[in-house]
């Protein structure tokens, strides 16, 4: 099967969606000899947060020398990017390789998997396979019933912060949300909480590692101190240790403090050996695409894949911290099953020109619809080009013609891997 071949099947399975449980990746990955009981985990959950943490944590692992999984989700440029060993994405080979033979397994299945479920399966193999020390695992959805939840241990579990998000599968609560993510804690197993959660949440966790005897750390806030910022990070101090965090905001710091708290604790409980300089150069050394990313200083240039109300808050407050009072050129495309009015509140307001686009895909939002909430928001000038790439050449020759202009790209990752490449060649040049 060629790599092509192998990627066009793994995306059809995507008519199967999301379905709740865990007996269909149980049978796979049993047909695929449970390679997931031969890794050694980092488990992540949450809703904000999810890939900047497990970014951070697998370079303090790799700065220490271990090989290194890091499975995590949605991509943006590269369908590869979703597993990766030591910083480098899984070869076309192996995973054209591992898909032909998961195929061929997953036809001999009582039940149609979903497209999560095998590519969970085949992350497990492969990372088996390169014998990794360890694996950074992020959750894709929930965690209860999330496909890389049958594992049956971890080192620690990570859940950074909770908040509405996926409601119609999740719950309507930030109660019921936080009772999904903690459904990844093992009884016994460590857990690190982020220090910035609602209290509905805590309370969910706290009772939760209780009932399962896991010991708890949640990292004290005010052991976050940011000593320089910009818009490509920030030098922090974090429980002690000076650490350049490279993402930017201030949310982002909080995260790495889970990070530095995380690599702390796995040592004190001797899982692993992680010194303190593998601590502040693993995470600085972390990257990630379309995660509020410079990709332009001057003028502005900036990619953001968030799309939930926390995630247009954090956006807002950078753009106010870093460009106040310039003019910010707004390109957004969301998808059809976000909050789109709590998200577009925080942008809308600060947008001197709002630009509204349709990602690919069936589940985008139509521009018509994502114009009408944007004017209910508040917007002024505001305008529907439907085909990305157009709408991108567009708020490209508004900031020609004003070059004072930030330029914001934000919504959904899927607008940001279609588009990125433009945005880049763009400001290359620039240089």
């Amino acid at each position: 099967m060629e790599y092509a071949q192998a990627l066009a099947k793994i995306h059809a399975l995507e008519r199967f969606g999301i379905k709740p449980g865990l007996e269909r990746v149980r049978a796979f990955c049993a047909a695929l000899g449970d390679p997931q009981r031969r890794l050694r985990c980092i488990h992540v959950a949450g809703t904000n947060g999810k890939g900047s943490t497990s970014a951070m944590l697998a370079g303090i692992l790799q700065a220490a020398g271990y090989k290194t999984g890091l499975y995590t989700s949605p991509y943006v440029l590269d369908f590869r990017e979703r597993m990766q060993i030591d910083g480098q994405m899984i070869p076309k080979g192996d995973l054209a390789r591992w898909a032909a033979r998961g195929f061929a397994l997953a036809a001999n299945l009582p039940e149609a998997i979903t497209e999560f479920e095998f590519v969970t399966g085949l992350a497990f193999a492969w990372f088996a396979e390169q014998k990794c020390d360890c694996v950074v695992l992020e959750t894709g959805l929930g965690g209860r019933w999330d496909a890389t939840n049958i594992i049956e241990a971890s080192l620690c579990s990570v859940i950074t912060k909770i908040s509405l998000d996926h409601t119609q599968v999740l719950g309507n609560t930030v109660e019921e949300i936080a009772a999904e993510k903690c459904g990844i804690l093992k009884p016994g197993c460590a857990v690190i909480a982020c220090c910035e959660q609602p209290p509905q949440a805590y309370n969910v966790i706290q009772e939760t590692a209780a009932r399962l005897g896991c010991p708890l750390v949640i990292p004290n806030e005010r052991e976050c101190a940011i000593l320089a910022a910009d818009p490509g990070g920030s030098s922090a101090l974090l429980a002690g240790l000076r650490v350049r965090v490279p993402f930017a905001g201030a949310h982002m710091c909080r995260n790495a403090l889970t990070c530095v708290t995380s690599a702390r604790l796995l040592g004190s409980l001797g899982a692993l050996e992680l010194p303190e300089a593998a601590i502040a150069a693993g995470i600085a050394a972390a990257r990630l695409p379309a995660r509020m990313e410079l990709l332009c200083a001057e003028p502005p240039v900036l990619l953001d894949g968030g799309h939930n109300p926390d995630a247009g808050q954090a956006l807002a407050a950078l753009l106010r911290q870093f460009w106040p009072g310039r003019h910010i050129l707004v390109l957004c495309g969301m998808m059809a099953d976000k909050d789109i009015g709590a998200y577009l509140k925080h942008i809308v307001p600060l947008a001197s020109v709002f630009v509204a686009c349709r990602p690919a895909g069936v589940r985008a939002m139509e521009t018509d619809k994502l114009l009408a909430a944007a004017a209910q928001a508040g917007a002024g000038e505001a305008r529907a080009i439907d085909e990305p790439v157009a709408a991108a050449r567009a708020v490209l020759a508004l900031q020609a013609e004003d070059p004072g202009a930030v330029l914001v790209v934000c919504g959904s990752f899927f607008l940001a891997g279609e588009l990125r490449a433009i945005f880049m060649a763009k400001c290359t040049e620039r240089v």
